[in-house]
Parts: C-alpha cells; sequence; structure tokens
C-alpha cells in the first residue's frame, strides 16, 4: 500500500458504464492537514481523502458532507451524511475516510463494497 503525502490526486471510481469516474482528490496525510481537513471551507471540489484515519467529526463545519470509510485496500467499508456539528463513529477495518460535499457520493455510485484507486495527479493545482 502507498504512504500518502498531503497534495493532490485523482480518485477513480468504478462507473456505472465501466468507465472510471475521474474525481479531483485533495490527500491529506500529515497530522496538522488531518486536522483542518474541510473545516471553514463553504464548498468541497472533488474529494478530499484523510490517511490513516478510522474517524471524522464535522465540528466547525460549514457545510455537511458524505463520508466513506475506506479499508486498508481502499473498499467502502460504509457510507454516511453528516451534517455540521456531529461525531462519526470509528470504524474497526476503517484505515481511510474520503470526504465530499453532501449527495456527491450517491450520484458516483459509492457504497459499501466498492473499490476505489487513488492515482497520483501529474498536474498540481
Amino acid at each position: 500500500m502507498a504512504r500518502w503525502r498531503d497534495g493532490y490526486a485523482e480518485l477513480l471510481v468504478d462507473g456505472a458504464d465501466g468507465i472510471p469516474l475521474r474525481i479531483p482528490l485533495e490527500i491529506a496525510a500529515s497530522y496538522r492537514a488531518r486536522t483542518r481537513g474541510l473545516l471553514g471551507r463553504d464548498s468541497v471540489d472533488g474529494a478530499m481523502l484523510l490517511t490513516p484515519a478510522g474517524s471524522v467529526h464535522t465540528f466547525g463545519m460549514r457545510i455537511p458532507i458524505d463520508v466513506a470509510y475506506l479499508d486498508r485496500r481502499l473498499t467502502v467499508i460504509a457510507t454516511r451524511t453528516m451534517p455540521p456539528a456531529r461525531l462519526g463513529l470509528p470504524r474497526l477495518r476503517s484505515r481511510h475516510v474520503l470526504e465530499s460535499a453532501a449527495g456527491t457520493m450517491e450520484g458516483w455510485g459509492l457504497r459499501p463494497g466498492a473499490r476505489v484507486e487513488v492515482r497520483s495527479s501529474s498536474a498540481g493545482r
């Protein structure tokens, strides 16, 4: 399993038509970046990967978010939508957490059992 650094990449999610969706991904791998997460933002462009992470909270957030808990093989364990000012329960097998704007993960077809892929982005933002 790759060890990621803070930065940008692409999240690949299998699309309904067999063509993978390419979603802009921000990686938060350092303690500082994971702690900051999406706090203070009014929107999310794509998704944010918190790694390593087993749970999240939305205290201090301005927007509701979708959360997907991933195991070490990047398989979705669970998804949920969290409004601001909530504490998510830790997921025992979770090693990474994906966050995006509320409602987007359903549109991507992200549900328990789905696998995602993280691909390095050649261009920075």
